[in-house]
């Protein structure tokens, strides 16, 4: 059976560079790789000949004898057909690969300070909305681990340290040849340390940290929003071994206001009328979020649902832009547990109001009045 081109197989020009050459067979592989294509004998065909084509093609020697000879240079001992690119003198596939097959290889090669990187922490804080809008200065007690004194956060008792792990060489990973492929994993011996520990520090048995707690000062900027979080790099769980401590994530939650609804930088304030106030006009008094005091005009004959803007007395803005408004709603309160003689009173108004005293509510009764006198008609032609 006639062999396919290398180049045809790789999709690439004869003309094309290591680095071209390079990213097509990374793509193959990707695409037909047996762990992507279970049960896949096509697939699994395809990702051999794509290795075999990069082997050759890879290496300026093998590339330059079969750009001369094609096939035959490699038959009956030539060397390199059929073979794996990862074996003698192949390239090395985390090489290849770097992260984009970590799953394939059990997880990024990185160092062993970004493997044993201290954990994440979260802390839920509850804030006034006046402390959102000023800000704030906030002592937390936050549970964390903290490095041991006693071994300086090595996990080796005083006196010893940590030796090299004879099976990683150091390394933190091991390679396991699995058939065709080489897979790169964290290293069983010294879970991915690296170092391996055979007299563990008393006080903190091994581990290199302690649980404690400490209290931190939170800086809680105005104008903050509820669900924001505040990142502090650095104030999470230590790293094993002295490594890199993880960082803490504040999520703030501002509490629900009696006065005051939010949203974003603007507040809203719902504000009752008396009847009288609402059909007379009149002055009002408003609270601020800060404290303050503002005074509102009330038209004649405002009604319910009617907003009131106060511009530059919402929130701040977070990233030091304009404060967003206060819109103040009104609605207007009906009388209850009214006297005889209010009532009395009431109904002499009634009785001395026209059409324009209540125009919307006269409106309405007409149109009532006419969508009924519309289906009796239609009923009367029926």
């Amino acid at each position: 059976m006639q062999k396919t081109c290398f180049y045809e197989t790789l999709g690439v020009e004869r003309s094309a560079d290591g680095k071209t050459i390079k990213s097509a067979y990374r793509k193959l592989a990707m695409k037909y790789h047996p762990d992507r294509n279970p049960d896949d004998p096509e697939a699994e065909a395809k990702f051999k000949e794509a290795g075999e084509a990069y082997s050759i093609l890879s290496d300026e020697e093998k590339r330059a004898a079969y750009d001369r000879f094609g096939h035959a240079a490699f038959e009956n001992g030539g060397g390199g057909g059929g073979r794996s690119p990862f074996g003698a003198g192949g390239a090395d596939p985390a090489d290849i690969f770097g992260d984009i097959f970590s799953e394939f290889f059990g997880g990024r090669s990185g160092n062993r300070q970004s493997q044993s990187r201290g954990s994440d922490l979260r802390y839920d804080l509850d804030i006034s909305l006046e402390d959102a809008f000023a800000g704030k200065e906030i002592n937390i007690k936050l549970p964390t681990r903290e490095a041991c004194q006693s071994c300086e956060g090595s996990g080796a008792e005083p006196g010893t340290s940590p030796e090299t792990c004879p099976t990683c060489n150091g390394r933190g990973r091991v390679r396991v040849q699995q058939g065709f492929f080489t897979m790169e994993r964290g290293c069983p011996k010294c879970s991915g340390r690296g170092q391996v520990i055979k007299d563990p520090c008393r006080k903190c048995a091994g581990q290199g940290t302690v649980q404690k707690e400490r209290e931190l000062s939170v800086s809680i900027p105005a104008g903050i929003e509820n669900g924001q979080q505040i990142r502090l790099s650095g104030e999470g769980d230590p790293g094993r071994a002295g490594s890199i401590p993880g960082d803490l994530y504040i999520f703030v939650e501002v509490k629900e206001h009696e006065i005051f609804e939010r949203d974003g930088p603007n507040l809203y304030c719902r504000t009752p009328l008396t009847m009288v106030t609402a059909a007379l006009g009149g002055e009002i008094e408003i609270p601020t979020v800060e404290g303050g005091r503002s005074r509102i005009n009330i038209p004649e004959g405002a009604q319910t649902g009617r907003r009131m803007r106060l511009r530059g007395k919402g929130m701040p803005s977070l990233r030091g832009g304009p404060r967003g408004d206060l819109f103040v709603e009104l609605f207007v309160e009906t009388p209850r547990n009214l006297s005889a003689h209010q009532k009395e009173l009431l109904q002499e108004f009634c009785d001395n109001s026209s059409e324009d005293c209540n125009p919307e509510s006269h409106g309405f009764l007409g149109k009532v009045k006419k969508f009924w006198e519309d289906l009796t008609d239609a009923d009367e032609a029926r």
